[in-house]
């Protein structure tokens, strides 16, 4: 029993350490072909991230890619590909902001009502792909891409001055309005570095309660095994299109969350210059984690310390958009080497089966031969 948990545990950190591996010898090899020092920019990211403020924007970009990538994590563990975190995390966002605008209520409660607003907005958007996917079999891929399209329209028409939207005096941007200070989010100040967002704590403890659900509970134990195979989840007594809407259900209220340490700690408002395509870069981090809460936490620091760090390069001559390339790189990196680790771990256990089958053998024959 040791060593097979033994040995996968090493084919679990053979993925992605072997997508790493590929993508920066590939993003080495672009360099080469550039003409361009193949080592300098990470010698430089590295200089970079080691100053106290960027390691702040690091924590702070991660806490954010991890609520998404759980987000995401949650679909892929039930095998359904919510590609609509994007739309469900900005629209809740907007929505999480009109209404801490509109409002003025204790500390504790105006957080609360915020949260709980960007949640049920979240769960709602994602909800309708799983009904639609539930009552119509409709595929969750094609229904998440086109919400994301009406989330977009619908954030855009709603953020309008002459709707529910303001727009700064001089200025071009449109926002949804200042939240009161007792709706901020307090943070863990840094010295002279900036402050982590309060709320990137709170992501963290998302990842404790996600291992918890799905390690330590039935229901958590329903929705892996009603991913793995829905007729034998049916079965055994689980109601798999139940399973399937409440899992998209969670995953838009996990994505709603999402917006909160950059709306809460940092903007206050909801504006036009809002960070997008989190979403995306959430499917590519849930993948190269594994789906695994401290996979996935350690997939959200790489790609963050790759965005934040980058943004020195182009000081030295080089541009920032190699560490897109990386970013890139690694979800192709990942796909191949995770099918080869697949492939590879099917054959280990091939042998070791056959070793365990010639062993039996072998003390069989020498016990007949005893007799």
């Amino acid at each position: 029993m040791k060593k097979f948990d033994k040995d996968r545990l090493i084919l679990g950190l053979a993925g992605p350490a072997l997508a790493l591996v590929v993508a920066l010898a590939l993003t080495t090899v672009v360099l080469l072909a550039s003409g361009r020092n193949p080592f300098e920019p990470y010698r430089i990211m590295f200089e970079s991230a080691s100053y106290v403020d960027v390691q702040v924007l690091i924590f702070n970009q991660a806490g954010t890619y991890y609520l998404a990538a759980l987000a995401v994590a949650v679909g892929f563990r039930m095998n359904l590909f919510n590609i609509g975190v994007d739309g469900q995390y900005r629209l809740a966002a907007m929505m999480a902001a009109l209404v801490g605008a509109s409002v003025n209520l204790p500390g504790p409660l105006h957080i609360a009502l915020i949260v709980i607003v960007a949640m049920l907005v979240g769960a709602f958007w994602a909800g309708i792909a799983g009904f639609l996917k539930t009552t119509r079999g409709v595929s969750e891929v094609v229904s998440t891409i086109m919400l994301n399209s009406i989330a977009t329209a619908l954030v855009a028409w709603l953020i309008l001055p002459k709707n529910f939207g303001e727009q700064p005096p001089g200025s071009n941007n449109l926002t949804t309005g200042e939240i009161p200070e007792s709706g901020w989010f307090p943070g863990l100040q840094m010295g002279d570095g900036g402050e982590i967002y309060g709320f990137t704590f709170v992501a963290a403890g998302c990842g404790l309660l996600y291992w918890f659900v799905l390690n330590r509970t039935r229901f958590g134990f329903d929705l892996r095994a009603t991913g793995a195979s829905q007729s034998a989840a049916q079965a055994s007594g689980v109601d798999a299109k139940k399973m399937i809407l409440t899992s998209m259900l969670i995953s838009g209220a996990v994505a709603g969350l999402a917006g909160l340490p950059t709306l809460l700690g940092d903007t206050h408002t909801y504006s036009l210059d809002f960070p997008t395509g989190i979403g995306f870069t959430g499917i590519t981090i849930a993948l190269l984690g594994r789906n695994n809460p401290l996979g996935i936490a350690f997939a959200a620091l790489l790609v963050a310390f790759l965005d934040k760090s980058s943004a020195s390069l182009d000081q030295y001559g080089y541009e920032k958009e190699i560490a897109t390339i990386m970013q890139g790189l690694i979800v192709i990196s990942v796909v191949v080497s995770y099918e080869l680790v697949r492939r590879y771990g099917i054959r280990r256990q091939q042998q070791k089966v056959g070793e365990e089958l010639a062993a039996g053998h072998a003390i069989k024959t020498e016990k007949e031969a005893a007799l």
